[in-house]
């Protein structure tokens, strides 16, 4: 028997070209991909349900006798069928229907159905019912299996789905389908053989447990979820070896700069800014590249981390270069290097995408013959950016780059040939099973204490019907010479719209606070027009400003105490926590309204509450990461990170510790069986996080 892996979809009866396209569009090419398309649900059509036992939200298959059928007229004609079977009554509603099935539903009529029951004007009903008449004296045999609901996609029927799965599994066996996990580690770590698993999710027996298949706890699911994790896993240190084999400039402990930096600082770095920075310059003076990610909270001072970083490369006699995600954020960036770096006589370049013409083409000079820093946006990556000697990347939000961006950055190196050292910088603290896993092509460290002088933000959770009292607070604090923020979220998805509410909002605030000088900032503006309105507000020109969400990442400014969150709920908590870190860098005491529309469902109540308890991210990050899965939580929806088939690292998490080991233990003796799992689940070669 061939394996299924090179079976095409077309030796499949009834696949055709046509089929074969449509099957392309969802990633099913041969029989080994239709067999990993796994159902998202089951329906139980083992059994029949007698009428008068039947509850409504159940799925249920019911079968009877018609006593009658009628065309209703009410808001849409619709044909209503009555069905009885002894036990009681079931009406049957067909909005769209034809005379020939009207005739097909006589009286008398033997009918089995089968559909969701739901409480309608006659009593219980099933809308739109999969039904079929039964006639002659066998009745049909009710299924033997649950039956499975496939994810599907235009022009691709359940049943179509069903009837090739069906085909698929009728050739599985543990020749076809080779198991690539050793025996040895399955037994170690308690996983089914793979053709069981695959066969009990695609056909799970009338006795399988329903709410253990939903919830993603059955054996089966854990043992394909094992394989995917154990595969992300082989995948990301495949990533990690590849950077790992380049070569990067060693960079010598610097005795000089960071020196005279600290002197001219004012301040004491904390414990954990030291310690991070030994780890980074012992990182820096390898002959490898480093690949460190530094979380640390809103306000941990990962900046300066990021300046001793570069003063090693500098003072070694390199360049570096620090990538922001918005313009807002490289710009701060940049005044703030310039500040540290002039009194010690280095010159920081700056690049963005609005530098047009000469200025762009000066700066493009000023990088080429060698400033010893550089700061700018994602423009760095461009083709025409020649970097003289680059030692060293610093990559601020990591979230907002892909793998795809840092692998660019490689030819950005010294000579083509040494590879730049990566230093990442995040302010979304990410749980630990999360950084284990989607990061594991990177090492960790953690800021952990915030810098003396910053003053925890009170959170108030205020119903927007209170929003008079709001706003005669922002009055009030504007009076005592404070400042504000006035953050206006997402209207479902369209920024177009949004920016509308933050416009409207902005005019309604004008015309309630005369007297006071509001601005107003949101993605349409162009980033000229943004910067002007930030500086502003920084100058203190600004009492209130009004914004949309642009603000999330990284603005400072000392005097603002005041911000105000509308309709928090439609945020994630770590977009929250990143909000609310813009207030509480100065003494004054700081707080943050979060106004939203009641009522809030049970989970709105739960993360808002946490907002409210808690300022430390990492709690946070954990509870966001409960509460709103990984996806969401890095991005990755942006990023195309940790698109799984079947693992979940929420519910798997539990699973990772012993996949790490497995890994490890499979690179060891079986290495042969690592290409082949990488190639079942990525196929075409891809590595997870270069989707």
């Amino acid at each position: 028997m061939s394996e299924l892996s090179t079976v095409s979809v077309t030796a499949l009866k009834g696949v055709g070209a046509a089929l074969a396209e449509k099957l392309a569009k969802v990633g099913l090419e041969t029989l080994q991909d239709i067999l990993f398309h796994l159902p998202l649900r089951y329906q139980d059509r083992t059994r029949i349900v007698p009428i008068g036992a039947l509850r409504p939200g159940q799925d249920a298959v019911v079968e009877g006798t018609v006593s009658g059928a009628d065309v209703v007229m009410g808001k849409r004609r619709s044909l209503l069928v009555r069905l009885n079977d002894g036990s009681g009554t079931l009406s049957l509603r067909f909005y769209h229907f034809s005379n020939a099935q009207k005739e097909g539903l006589k009286r008398g009529t033997q009918v089995r159905c089968y559909g969701e029951i739901r409480p309608g004007s006659s009593g219980l009903e099933i809308y739109h019912p999969e039904y079929r008449a039964l006639t002659g004296d066998e009745p049909p045999a009710v299924e033997q299996t649950l039956t499975p609901i496939y994810p599907t996609t235009e022009g691709l029927t359940q049943q179509r789905l069903r009837q090739l799965s069906e085909q698929a599994l009728a050739r599985l066996g543990p020749h076809s389908l080779p198991d690539w996990l050793p025996r040895e580690l399955a037994k170690e770590y308690q996983l089914a053989p793979l053709d069981q698993a695959i066969r009990y999710l695609h056909r799970p027996p009338p006795d399988a447990d329903l709410e253990e298949l939903a919830e993603g706890r059955h054996w089966a699911q854990h043992r394909l979820a094992f394989e995917e994790l154990l595969t992300h896993q082989l995948s990301m240190q495949r990533l990690r070896e590849s950077a790992r084999a380049q070569q990067a400039p060693a960079l010598p402990v610097a005795r000089k700069l960071p020196q005279q930096f600290l002197d001219n600082l004012g301040f004491k770095p904390t414990g954990a800014q030291q310690r991070v920075g030994a780890e980074i310059a012992y990182d820096l003076s390898q002959h490898e590249p480093m690949l460190r990610l530094v979380q640390g909270d809103v306000g941990a001072g990962k900046t300066v981390v990021a300046a001793f970083a570069a003063l090693q490369a500098i003072e070694a006699g390199y360049q570096v270069a620090l990538m922001a995600p918005t313009e807002i954020l490289a710009e701060q960036h940049f005044i703030n290097f310039t500040r540290w770096l002039q009194p010690l006589g280095l010159e920081t370049a700056w690049l963005a995408g609005k530098l047009k013409g000469k200025a762009r083409a000066a700066a493009l000079e000023q990088i080429a013959a060698g400033a010893p820093m550089v700061v700018g946006t994602h423009a760095l990556f461009q083709d025409e950016v020649r970097f003289r000697n680059l030692a060293l990347a610093i990559i601020d939000e990591q979230h907002r780059f892909g793998v795809q961006q840092r692998l660019a950055l490689r030819q950005k190196g010294v000579g083509g040939r040494l590879s730049p050292h990566q230093l990442i910088m995040t302010a979304t603290p990410i749980p630990r099973t999360l950084a284990m896993s989607a990061y594991a092509d990177l090492d960790t460290s953690i800021l952990d204490e915030l810098p003396p002088g910053r003053t925890p933000v009170n959170t108030v959770l205020v119903a927007d019907s209170r929003r008079f009292e709001v706003v005669e607070r922002v009055r009030s604090a504007c009076n005592e010479g404070r400042q504000a923020y006035w953050v206006c979220t997402l209207i479902e998805e369209s920024e177009e719209l949004t920016c509308q509410a933050a416009e409207t909002t902005y005019e309604d605030l004008s015309a309630a606070l005369v007297g006071q000088r509001v601005g107003l900032i949101h993605g349409r503006m162009k980033p000229a027009e943004k910067a002007a309105v930030m500086d502003q507000f920084k100058q203190g020109h600004l009492q209130l400003l009004v914004a949309t969400t642009v603000i999330e990442v990284g603005v400072d400014v000392p005097n603002a105490s005041l911000m105000i969150i509308e309709n928090p709920e439609r945020l994630g908590l770590a977009q929250l926590h990143q909000l609310r870190g813009r207030v509480g860098r100065g003494s004054a005491a700081s707080h943050c309204v979060l106004l939203y529309h009641p009522p809030l469902s049970q989970i709105g109540r739960e993360r808002l509450g946490i907002m409210r308890e808690t300022c430390d991210g990492f709690i946070i990050a954990e509870k966001d990461l409960e509460l709103r899965g990984p996806g969401e939580m890095l991005g990755t929806r942006q990023t195309g990170l940790l698109q799984f088939k079947v693992a979940d690292l929420m519910r798997d998490a539990d699973l990772l510790p012993a996949v790490r080991d497995a890994a490890q233990a499979l690179q060891e003796q079986w290495p042969q069986h690592v290409s082949p799992l990488l190639e079942r689940w990525l196929r075409h070669g891809q590595q997870y996080g270069q989707v």
